[in-house]
């Protein structure tokens, strides 16, 4: 998967290619995509890298200036959903679509739920279940729907993982 990610944007544009990380310093953890459908990885956690560029530390990456990351975290996320059409499930589409708009709006408002808005589109993905649970986030601040969703679908163990290697990436 990581090989991948980082061949695919190599071959893309010299910039992304410039901003890989050396090998010895790429840190290959699977975050949320052990929660979701495994066809599904890849693009997860391509989308993921992305979120990470524009907003943590990423894995695979180190962008040399602010215009450079802005443009690698958007083309992450685009080959991300690229890569979930091809599976041709639309609804994961739109749940991840979803999701990069709803961190982003969290981010701007400067609130957390961001690593529970993950874990639980990652669960429930293309389940078409997530359309309350986001609400309570967007227009309340209140991701304790999306925690709990994911907990039911992936179990706490996994959700308890995932939310721990979110934070030492976004902190």
């Amino acid at each position: 998967m990581w090989e991948t990610i980082a061949a695919e944007a190599a071959e893309e544009s010299p910039l992304w290619r410039d901003a890989l990380l050396p090998e010895h310093e790429r840190q290959l953890v699977a975050v949320f995509s052990p929660l979701g459908p495994a066809g599904h990885a890849l693009g997860i956690e391509t989308i993921y890298e992305g979120y990470l560029v524009h907003y943590g530390l990423p894995r695979l990456f180190a962008p040399s200036d602010t215009d450079t990351a802005l443009l690698l975290g958007d083309y992450l996320y685009a080959h991300g959903l690229v890569r979930i059409t091809e599976s041709g499930d639309v609804a994961a589409v739109a749940d991840l679509a979803e999701l990069i708009s709803l961190c982003a709006q969290a981010r701007s408002e400067g609130r957390d739920g961001d690593g529970a808005a993950w874990a639980g589109t990652a669960a429930l993905l293309g389940t078409g279940r997530l359309d309350a649970a986001r609400d309570a986030l967007r227009l309340a601040g209140d991701a304790s729907a999306l925690e709990r969703a994911a907990r039911a679908a992936a179990g706490d163990q996994a959700v308890d993982g995932a939310l721990a290697a979110h934070n030492r990436f976004v902190g």
